[in-house]
Protein backbone atom coordinates (compact mmCIF):
# COMPACT_ATOMS: atom_id res chain seq x y z
CA UNK A 1 0.00 0.00 0.00
CA UNK A 2 1.50 2.88 -1.23
CA UNK A 3 1.97 5.74 1.68
CA UNK A 4 0.59 9.56 1.30
CA UNK A 5 3.84 10.60 0.68
CA UNK A 6 4.23 8.56 -2.23
CA UNK A 7 0.97 8.95 -3.60
CA UNK A 8 1.96 13.02 -3.84
CA UNK A 9 5.72 12.28 -5.17
CA UNK A 10 4.20 9.73 -8.38
CA UNK A 11 0.98 11.55 -9.29
CA UNK A 12 1.40 15.69 -7.84
CA UNK A 13 4.74 16.28 -8.06
CA UNK A 14 6.40 18.09 -11.38
CA UNK A 15 8.43 20.84 -12.09
CA UNK A 16 6.54 24.28 -11.79
CA UNK A 17 6.48 27.63 -14.56
CA UNK A 18 6.65 30.05 -11.84
CA UNK A 19 6.21 29.08 -8.43
CA UNK A 20 9.70 29.82 -6.62
CA UNK A 21 9.33 26.70 -4.19
CA UNK A 22 6.03 24.22 -4.90
CA UNK A 23 5.22 20.92 -3.68
CA UNK A 24 7.13 19.21 -1.22
CA UNK A 25 8.06 21.21 1.80
CA UNK A 26 6.03 22.92 4.49
CA UNK A 27 4.87 26.21 2.50
CA UNK A 28 4.42 27.55 -1.09
CA UNK A 29 6.59 30.19 -2.14
CA UNK A 30 4.70 32.17 -4.66
CA UNK A 31 6.09 35.11 -6.18
CA UNK A 32 3.72 37.92 -7.68
CA UNK A 33 4.43 39.89 -10.71
CA UNK A 34 4.79 43.54 -10.19
CA UNK A 35 2.06 45.67 -10.22
CA UNK A 36 -0.41 42.71 -9.39
CA UNK A 37 -2.87 41.90 -6.55
CA UNK A 38 -3.65 38.16 -5.78
CA UNK A 39 -7.27 37.04 -6.17
CA UNK A 40 -7.93 34.04 -4.46
CA UNK A 41 -10.31 31.23 -4.22
CA UNK A 42 -11.44 28.27 -2.88
CA UNK A 43 -14.05 25.02 -3.73
CA UNK A 44 -14.63 22.12 -2.46
CA UNK A 45 -16.52 19.17 -4.51
CA UNK A 46 -18.17 16.52 -2.09
CA UNK A 47 -18.79 13.19 -3.34
CA UNK A 48 -22.92 12.62 -3.32
CA UNK A 49 -23.12 16.22 -3.37
CA UNK A 50 -21.24 17.94 -6.34
CA UNK A 51 -20.93 14.74 -7.92
CA UNK A 52 -21.94 10.97 -8.44
CA UNK A 53 -19.81 8.48 -5.99
CA UNK A 54 -19.09 6.40 -9.08
CA UNK A 55 -17.71 9.75 -11.22
CA UNK A 56 -15.45 8.92 -14.06
CA UNK A 57 -12.02 10.44 -12.26
CA UNK A 58 -10.02 12.16 -15.28
CA UNK A 59 -12.98 14.10 -15.78
CA UNK A 60 -13.69 15.01 -12.09
CA UNK A 61 -9.64 16.01 -11.52
CA UNK A 62 -10.28 18.63 -14.85
CA UNK A 63 -13.43 19.84 -13.33
CA UNK A 64 -12.39 19.96 -9.87
CA UNK A 65 -9.58 22.43 -10.73
CA UNK A 66 -12.02 24.34 -13.83
CA UNK A 67 -14.60 25.50 -11.41
CA UNK A 68 -11.84 27.15 -9.37
CA UNK A 69 -10.47 28.74 -12.44
CA UNK A 70 -13.61 30.36 -13.83
CA UNK A 71 -13.58 31.83 -10.36
CA UNK A 72 -10.80 33.89 -11.42
CA UNK A 73 -12.20 34.44 -14.64
CA UNK A 74 -15.26 35.79 -12.91
CA UNK A 75 -12.80 38.67 -11.42
CA UNK A 76 -11.17 39.01 -14.39
CA UNK A 77 -7.83 37.25 -12.69
CA UNK A 78 -5.51 35.50 -14.55
CA UNK A 79 -4.80 32.26 -12.79
CA UNK A 80 -1.67 31.36 -11.81
CA UNK A 81 -1.21 28.87 -8.56
CA UNK A 82 -3.16 25.85 -7.09
CA UNK A 83 -3.36 24.19 -3.42
CA UNK A 84 -5.06 20.61 -3.82
CA UNK A 85 -6.21 18.92 -0.78
CA UNK A 86 -8.05 15.46 -1.04
CA UNK A 87 -10.09 12.97 1.15
CA UNK A 88 -10.08 9.44 -0.38
CA UNK A 89 -11.01 6.73 0.83
CA UNK A 90 -8.34 4.48 -0.08
CA UNK A 91 -4.98 4.56 -1.69
CA UNK A 92 -6.54 3.46 -5.56
CA UNK A 93 -3.54 4.39 -7.16
CA UNK A 94 -5.58 3.91 -10.68
CA UNK A 95 -8.36 6.25 -9.48
CA UNK A 96 -5.60 8.71 -8.55
CA UNK A 97 -3.38 8.39 -11.16
CA UNK A 98 -6.62 8.71 -13.88
CA UNK A 99 -7.76 11.96 -11.49
CA UNK A 100 -4.04 13.71 -11.71
CA UNK A 101 -4.56 13.46 -15.61
CA UNK A 102 -7.42 15.01 -16.01
CA UNK A 103 -6.15 17.94 -12.91
CA UNK A 104 -2.83 18.47 -14.91
CA UNK A 105 -4.24 18.35 -18.16
CA UNK A 106 -6.79 21.65 -16.85
CA UNK A 107 -3.32 22.84 -14.97
CA UNK A 108 -1.67 22.94 -18.31
CA UNK A 109 -4.77 24.56 -20.36
CA UNK A 110 -4.52 27.44 -18.13
CA UNK A 111 -1.03 27.39 -17.10
CA UNK A 112 -1.55 26.69 -13.39
CA UNK A 113 1.23 25.36 -11.31
CA UNK A 114 0.39 23.12 -8.26
CA UNK A 115 1.84 24.96 -5.51
CA UNK A 116 0.65 22.33 -2.41
CA UNK A 117 -1.87 20.88 -0.77
CA UNK A 118 -2.59 17.97 1.70
CA UNK A 119 -4.07 14.00 1.13
CA UNK A 120 -6.01 12.20 3.81
CA UNK A 121 -7.84 9.80 4.32
CA UNK A 122 -12.09 9.96 4.51
CA UNK A 123 -15.14 10.47 2.77
CA UNK A 124 -13.88 11.63 -0.92
CA UNK A 125 -13.44 15.70 -0.93
CA UNK A 126 -11.73 17.57 -3.41
CA UNK A 127 -10.35 20.93 -2.47
CA UNK A 128 -8.45 23.76 -4.33
CA UNK A 129 -7.42 26.75 -3.34
CA UNK A 130 -6.87 28.92 -6.40
CA UNK A 131 -4.76 32.06 -6.68
CA UNK A 132 -4.39 34.31 -9.88
CA UNK A 133 -2.96 37.76 -10.65
CA UNK A 134 -5.17 40.82 -11.76
CA UNK A 135 -3.16 44.62 -12.41
CA UNK A 136 -3.82 46.63 -9.49
CA UNK A 137 -7.58 47.83 -9.45
CA UNK A 138 -8.58 45.86 -12.56
CA UNK A 139 -10.52 43.15 -11.11
CA UNK A 140 -14.21 43.19 -12.19
CA UNK A 141 -16.19 42.60 -9.17
CA UNK A 142 -20.05 41.76 -8.25
CA UNK A 143 -20.09 45.38 -7.58
CA UNK A 144 -20.26 47.95 -10.37
CA UNK A 145 -23.48 47.45 -12.49
CA UNK A 146 -25.37 50.37 -12.69
CA UNK A 147 -29.25 51.72 -13.85
CA UNK A 148 -29.32 50.77 -17.68
CA UNK A 149 -26.04 48.41 -18.29
CA UNK A 150 -27.02 45.43 -20.33
CA UNK A 151 -27.04 42.04 -19.01
CA UNK A 152 -24.93 39.46 -20.95
CA UNK A 153 -24.18 35.52 -20.62
CA UNK A 154 -21.22 33.82 -22.56
CA UNK A 155 -21.97 30.25 -24.50
CA UNK A 156 -24.84 28.21 -23.74
CA UNK A 157 -25.96 27.92 -20.53
CA UNK A 158 -28.43 25.45 -19.53
CA UNK A 159 -26.27 22.07 -20.90
CA UNK A 160 -24.75 20.99 -17.53
CA UNK A 161 -28.20 21.19 -15.60
CA UNK A 162 -29.86 19.15 -18.95
CA UNK A 163 -26.76 16.58 -18.78
CA UNK A 164 -27.54 15.92 -15.17
CA UNK A 165 -31.45 15.67 -15.78
CA UNK A 166 -30.13 12.96 -18.27
CA UNK A 167 -28.15 11.09 -15.38
CA UNK A 168 -30.95 11.27 -13.08
CA UNK A 169 -33.73 9.83 -15.81
CA UNK A 170 -35.60 13.11 -15.79
CA UNK A 171 -35.29 13.22 -19.72
CA UNK A 172 -34.38 10.46 -22.16
CA UNK A 173 -31.79 12.47 -24.22
CA UNK A 174 -30.07 10.73 -27.84
CA UNK A 175 -26.65 9.66 -27.95
CA UNK A 176 -25.29 12.73 -29.80
CA UNK A 177 -27.21 15.50 -27.42
CA UNK A 178 -26.27 13.48 -24.38
CA UNK A 179 -22.31 13.59 -25.12
CA UNK A 180 -23.09 17.27 -25.95
CA UNK A 181 -24.84 17.75 -22.69
CA UNK A 182 -22.68 15.77 -20.12
CA UNK A 183 -19.67 17.15 -21.41
CA UNK A 184 -20.74 20.42 -20.27
CA UNK A 185 -21.22 18.87 -16.90
CA UNK A 186 -17.93 16.71 -16.29
CA UNK A 187 -15.95 19.36 -18.24
CA UNK A 188 -16.85 22.94 -17.85
CA UNK A 189 -14.52 25.69 -19.88
CA UNK A 190 -13.75 28.39 -18.29
CA UNK A 191 -13.74 31.50 -20.42
CA UNK A 192 -10.47 32.65 -19.09
CA UNK A 193 -9.36 34.52 -22.10
CA UNK A 194 -12.61 36.31 -22.94
CA UNK A 195 -12.80 37.91 -19.16
CA UNK A 196 -9.20 39.02 -19.69
CA UNK A 197 -10.37 41.23 -22.37
CA UNK A 198 -13.31 42.04 -20.57
CA UNK A 199 -11.16 44.54 -18.02
CA UNK A 200 -12.40 47.90 -18.42
CA UNK A 201 -15.36 47.15 -20.18
CA UNK A 202 -17.51 44.33 -18.06
CA UNK A 203 -19.24 46.70 -14.99
CA UNK A 204 -19.77 43.68 -13.11
CA UNK A 205 -19.46 40.18 -13.39
CA UNK A 206 -19.52 36.54 -12.06
CA UNK A 207 -19.69 32.72 -13.21
CA UNK A 208 -22.63 30.70 -13.40
CA UNK A 209 -22.68 28.00 -10.97
CA UNK A 210 -25.78 27.77 -9.13
CA UNK A 211 -28.20 28.91 -11.18
CA UNK A 212 -28.37 31.79 -13.61
CA UNK A 213 -31.16 33.78 -11.49
CA UNK A 214 -29.74 33.17 -8.18
CA UNK A 215 -26.57 33.96 -8.99
CA UNK A 216 -27.70 37.22 -10.98
CA UNK A 217 -29.10 37.85 -7.64
CA UNK A 218 -25.70 38.51 -5.89
CA UNK A 219 -24.64 40.92 -8.81
CA UNK A 220 -27.96 42.79 -7.82
CA UNK A 221 -27.47 42.38 -3.98
CA UNK A 222 -24.07 43.78 -4.49
CA UNK A 223 -24.50 46.68 -7.24
CA UNK A 224 -28.05 47.63 -5.55
CA UNK A 225 -30.03 47.29 -8.91
CA UNK A 226 -32.87 45.64 -10.56
CA UNK A 227 -32.72 43.52 -13.53
CA UNK A 228 -35.10 42.81 -16.26
CA UNK A 229 -34.53 39.61 -18.20
CA UNK A 230 -36.22 39.19 -22.00
CA UNK A 231 -37.30 35.30 -22.40
CA UNK A 232 -37.59 36.12 -25.70
CA UNK A 233 -33.83 36.71 -26.09
CA UNK A 234 -33.05 33.90 -24.21
CA UNK A 235 -30.72 31.10 -25.59
CA UNK A 236 -32.76 28.28 -25.84
CA UNK A 237 -32.42 27.05 -29.18
CA UNK A 238 -29.09 24.81 -28.29
CA UNK A 239 -31.49 23.07 -25.42
CA UNK A 240 -34.34 22.58 -27.25
CA UNK A 241 -32.29 21.08 -30.35
CA UNK A 242 -30.68 18.76 -27.87
CA UNK A 243 -34.28 18.14 -27.05
CA UNK A 244 -35.30 19.50 -24.09
CA UNK A 245 -39.26 20.93 -24.25
CA UNK A 246 -39.58 24.74 -23.45
CA UNK A 247 -40.13 24.23 -19.72
CA UNK A 248 -37.34 22.37 -18.85
CA UNK A 249 -35.07 24.17 -21.19
CA UNK A 250 -36.25 27.20 -19.41
CA UNK A 251 -35.28 25.95 -16.24
CA UNK A 252 -32.15 24.47 -17.40
CA UNK A 253 -31.43 27.51 -18.12
CA UNK A 254 -32.63 30.08 -15.69
CA UNK A 255 -32.24 27.63 -12.49
CA UNK A 256 -29.65 24.84 -13.57
CA UNK A 257 -26.09 24.77 -12.35
CA UNK A 258 -23.00 23.95 -13.16
CA UNK A 259 -22.53 26.26 -16.18
CA UNK A 260 -19.59 27.97 -15.22
CA UNK A 261 -20.34 30.58 -18.07
CA UNK A 262 -19.88 34.17 -17.47
CA UNK A 263 -22.66 36.68 -16.42
CA UNK A 264 -21.95 39.99 -16.68
CA UNK A 265 -23.08 43.95 -16.87
CA UNK A 266 -21.76 46.47 -19.59
CA UNK A 267 -22.70 49.64 -21.20
CA UNK A 268 -24.84 49.75 -23.95
CA UNK A 269 -22.22 51.47 -25.65
CA UNK A 270 -19.87 48.72 -25.76
CA UNK A 271 -22.68 46.22 -27.72
CA UNK A 272 -20.62 46.29 -31.24
CA UNK A 273 -17.06 45.87 -29.22
CA UNK A 274 -18.51 42.93 -27.33
CA UNK A 275 -19.64 41.33 -30.00
CA UNK A 276 -16.09 41.54 -32.25
CA UNK A 277 -14.51 40.62 -28.94
CA UNK A 278 -17.14 37.06 -28.67
CA UNK A 279 -16.59 36.01 -32.20
CA UNK A 280 -12.49 36.78 -31.68
CA UNK A 281 -12.71 34.25 -29.16
CA UNK A 282 -14.91 32.04 -31.11
CA UNK A 283 -17.38 32.13 -28.01
CA UNK A 284 -21.58 32.91 -28.15
CA UNK A 285 -22.57 35.58 -26.34
CA UNK A 286 -25.83 36.70 -25.52
CA UNK A 287 -27.49 39.69 -23.89
CA UNK A 288 -30.58 39.28 -22.04
CA UNK A 289 -31.52 41.97 -20.08
CA UNK A 290 -31.28 45.40 -19.27
CA UNK A 291 -29.97 46.23 -14.97
CA UNK A 292 -32.72 48.68 -13.53
CA UNK A 293 -33.38 51.27 -10.62
CA UNK A 294 -35.22 49.09 -8.94
CA UNK A 295 -33.22 48.15 -6.24
CA UNK A 296 -33.49 43.86 -6.08
CA UNK A 297 -36.27 43.26 -7.77
CA UNK A 298 -35.92 40.87 -10.80
CA UNK A 299 -38.71 41.22 -13.38
CA UNK A 300 -38.75 38.43 -16.46
CA UNK A 301 -40.66 39.57 -19.46
CA UNK A 302 -42.58 37.62 -21.82
CA UNK A 303 -42.05 37.78 -25.37
CA UNK A 304 -45.98 39.45 -25.65
CA UNK A 305 -44.38 42.31 -23.31
CA UNK A 306 -46.04 40.62 -19.97
CA UNK A 307 -43.88 40.95 -17.01
CA UNK A 308 -43.63 38.92 -13.73
CA UNK A 309 -41.12 38.78 -10.53
CA UNK A 310 -39.61 36.03 -9.27
CA UNK A 311 -37.18 35.07 -6.94
CA UNK A 312 -33.69 34.99 -7.61
CA UNK A 313 -32.65 32.60 -5.05
CA UNK A 314 -29.40 30.08 -5.89
CA UNK A 315 -28.92 26.64 -5.22
CA UNK A 316 -28.19 26.56 -1.11
CA UNK A 317 -26.63 23.42 0.21
CA UNK A 318 -28.19 23.82 3.90
CA UNK A 319 -31.70 24.66 2.31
Amino acid sequence: MPSEFDLIRRHFTRPAQHTTLSVGDDAALLAPRAGMQLAVSTDMLVAGTHFFPDAEPEALGWKTLAVNVSDLAAMGAEPRWAVLALSLPAADEAWIAAFARGFFACADAFGVDLAGGDTTRGPLNLCVTIFGEVPAGAAITRAGARTGDDLWITGTPGHAALGLAHLSGEVALAPDAARICLAALHRPQPRVGFALALRGIASAMLDVSDGLLGDLGHILECSGCGARIELAALPLPPLRACGADEALARRCLLSGGDDYELLFTAPPSQREHLAALAAGHGLALTRIGTTTANAGELLLREADGHEHTTAHAGYDHFA
